[in-house]
């Protein structure tokens, strides 16, 4: 399909057609491709933040975390989730459940590791530093608190919720368990990293 034709009507007159087809089609292959460019521009872009691993129970160093447009809506989700749920607000001792502080844990827990795997294999290599980080949180910041702790808790708490305690609030209940002053301080500083992981989110989603 030629876009223009060029002729001799006469020896002295030189005509050119155009084809109008031809010539609205290439328009709009070049504005799909300049599109197309323009948005693979902005998923490559790359923007990069320095993180504290000792704030975030995950290390003890400081390491740069590189991170792109996808990267963003994927912290975008994850701060939601921090920011709607008892994770990733401050332990209130006099009115919190512990019970329900851990439901909340392993909910977000739950979320998050479906949050990673619905990333695209092809995302992958853009989206790596994002989901190392999530998963460190996730393994050596949040699960060493709920393994050592939550079942214990749990079974201790469900045996003393009884007719001997019915005259307390399940706060009250709680600060009974025998090793409650050690369950605090590793549920307060646990707790105190999740929000700071919250914190990080919030930055690399809301960047511009």
């Amino acid at each position: 399909m030629n876009i223009f034709n060029v002729g001799l009507e006469s020896w002295n007159i030189i005509y050119v057609k155009l084809n109008w087809v031809a010539v609205i089609i290439l328009v709009i292959a070049i504005l799909i491709v300049s599109f197309m460019i323009k948005k693979c521009a902005n998923i490559a872009k790359k923007h990069s933040i320095t993180i504290n691993e000792v704030n975030l129970g995950i290390g003890d160093t400081s390491v740069k975390l590189v991170y792109n447009k996808k990267d963003q809506e994927i912290a975008y989700k994850l701060w939601v989730e921090l920011s709607t749920r008892k994770i990733g607000l401050p332990f209130d001792q006099e009115n919190d459940v512990i019970s329900e502080v851990y439901n909340s844990w392993y909910d977000f827990f739950k979320i998050a590791r479906e949050l990673l795997k619905e990333i695209p294999v092809s995302r992958l290599p853009y989206s790596n530093d994002l989901i190392k980080l999530t998963e460190k949180v996730l393994n050596t910041g949040l699960r060493p608190h709920l393994t050592m702790w939550q079942a214990k808790f749990r079974k201790w708490y469900g045996d003393n919720i009884n007719d001997n305690n019915k005259e307390k609030t399940p706060q009250q209940i709680q600060m009974m368990y025998p090793d409650y002053e050690e369950l605090k301080k590793d549920l307060i500083e646990t707790n105190t990293r999740m929000i700071e992981y919250k914190k990080l989110m919030e930055r690399i989603a809301f960047e511009k």
